[in-house]
């Protein structure tokens, strides 16, 4: 994943870490605990598009053919429509065919609907890479086979909830370990269309848990808008927070949030909790589902979708960005 290209050669970070709080409101009101997902869905999803067979899904191969006919397979299942006339947005900008997978369910409101909220998260990774101890496979199951997990956790929970007064695309994104391509298409694409986006949603790196434990999640741009702040009130505890290596290693530019930021305007940011500390496989072969923590994944998905169908179903656009 280009999240943390910049620092690949990184070993070592302080577990002395400074951290900025995030403090829930008093008019937040708790959320009660949900238990939509669970760790065998999860390793159901992420087992797969972790496995060998598809070969690190680098962009443009057989392996992530097998895993956009996986993704879109469960986004059919659930009764998701396609966004465009199919499920599949061809890339403009890579030499090979590739496609991001988009999935669309409309609002419920009758003037909520005409605005977007875009969760996403990338899938694919990088291939076929040098061995070690005999094993070339990037199999990428933090990277980003987690965040994808994510995604259809969530989608599976608003298809079968349709509550959510605004529309939803839910985005599987291809190269974004060729530059966040599939984001800048996509960015672009959705701009020309002059659609009305409230915030953009990216999951990156959530397989393992967090070392420190005063936060479930960090968030990149932290100090950027409102988001933060807002998620916590929503769900009145303190779910997101801030690491300095966010700030350090300008992980706001680096994921797929990064596109729509810029050519919207409006709040797009990702959240990980891949915490320089936590996994020492990024890029390896040994990025492995036996690695992975289902039952983590699973809370964070129950801890989310409750803030974000609240960030969906808001009256009005409480996130913003911060002028």
């Amino acid at each position: 994943m280009r999240f943390f290209l910049a620092i690949a050669s990184f070993t070592i970070f302080s577990s002395c870490i400074a951290q900025k709080e995030t403090t829930t409101s008093k008019k937040s009101t708790s959320i009660k605990e949900l238990t939509f997902s669970t760790p065998e869905s999860v390793s159901k999803t992420l087992s797969y598009l972790a496995s060998d067979e598809l070969e690190g899904r680098d962009t443009g191969s057989e392996g992530i053919e097998k895993a956009s006919i996986f993704l879109e397979n469960i986004l059919k299942e659930n009764s998701v429509n396609p966004y465009f006339k199919t499920y599949r947005d061809t890339l403009s900008n890579y030499n090979k065919t590739s496609y991001n997978i988009v999935g669309y369910i409309e609002g419920s409101d009758p003037k909520l609907k005409n605005e977007f909220v875009i969760i996403g998260a990338h899938y694919d990774h990088i291939g076929k890479i040098s061995a070690v101890n005999g094993d070339d496979i990037g199999n990428g199951a933090n990277d980003n086979a987690s965040g994808s997990t994510a995604v259809t956790e969530v989608v599976k929970y608003f298809a079968k909830a349709k509550n959510n007064k605004r529309s939803l695309l839910f985005v599987f994104f291809s190269a974004e370990e060729k530059g966040l391509l599939g984001s800048k298409h996509l960015a672009q694409k959705l701009k020309k269309q002059n659609m009305d986006l409230y915030f953009m949603f990216n999951f990156e790196m959530i397989g393992v848990p967090m070392v420190r434990k005063d936060m479930l999640l960090y968030l990149t741009g932290f100090g950027k808008t409102n988001m933060a702040q807002t998620m916590n009130e929503y769900a009145g505890e303190k779910l997101i927070g801030y690491i300095p290596a966010e700030t350090q290693y300008q992980l706001f530019r680096a994921s797929d949030n990064y596109p729509f930021f810029t050519e919207f305007d409006v709040p797009a940011q990702t959240v990980s909790t891949f915490d320089f500390e936590n996994f020492e496989f990024y890029h390896q072969p040994d990025d492995e589902f036996e690695l992975m923590d289902p039952t983590h994944m699973a809370n964070v998905v129950n801890k989310m979708i409750p803030v974000l169908e609240k960030m969906i179903n808001s009256p009005t656009k409480e996130i913003q960005i911060k002028k």
